[in-house]
């Protein structure tokens, strides 16, 4: 079986070879898991935010592929500094696939799970609060339902 390498960018090689803001957070403001069981790609964000509403920083933990890696890595720092709102607002997995100057198709779930987490993220920041914006929808997000999915079948699974 021969097995032909992907053609990622040269941005998510250098990513993947060097990932910003990677690493646990001590004492975070809240955490956010993603995760797929078919290919084994898991993400962990935790984020401090202050009373602004602001994310001052952000880090992830990923255990997966060189694209779960350089997604997670790139939505660091494109939201690092961003108001919750905007970040709720603006953040896509097609943005984050141009920011990382593109993915195989066969990835693109690295990117809808980085920002499903981070949906999650700011959803539960609020829930903590006892306050949903009416910013934030009432159902989940494509997104969310993605990552929600993935970690409900990873839990079954766990289960068996």
């Amino acid at each position: 079986m021969s097995r032909i390498p992907l053609p990622y960018s040269q941005k998510v090689i250098d990513l993947f070879r060097n990932p910003k803001n990677q690493g646990r957070m001590e004492k975070p403001t809240v955490t956010a898991v993603a995760g797929n069981p078919a290919c084994g790609d898991m993400i962990t964000f935790y984020m401090k935010i202050n009373d602004q509403e602001i994310i001052e920083k952000i880090t992830f933990e990923s255990y997966g592929c060189a694209a779960n890696i350089a997604t997670a890595s790139i939505v660091t720092e494109m939201i690092k500094g961003l108001i919750l709102k905007d970040t709720w607002k603006e953040l896509t997995w097609k943005k984050v696939a141009e920011e990382v100057g593109g993915l195989p198709s066969v990835k693109f779930h690295c990117g809808i799970l980085a920002v499903g987490a981070v949906k999650r993220a700011i959803r539960k920041y609020y829930q903590q609060k006892g306050l949903i914006p009416s910013w934030i929808p009432q159902k989940l997000t494509f997104e969310e339902k993605q990552a929600l999915e993935e970690e409900e079948l990873a839990e079954k699974l766990s289960k068996k």
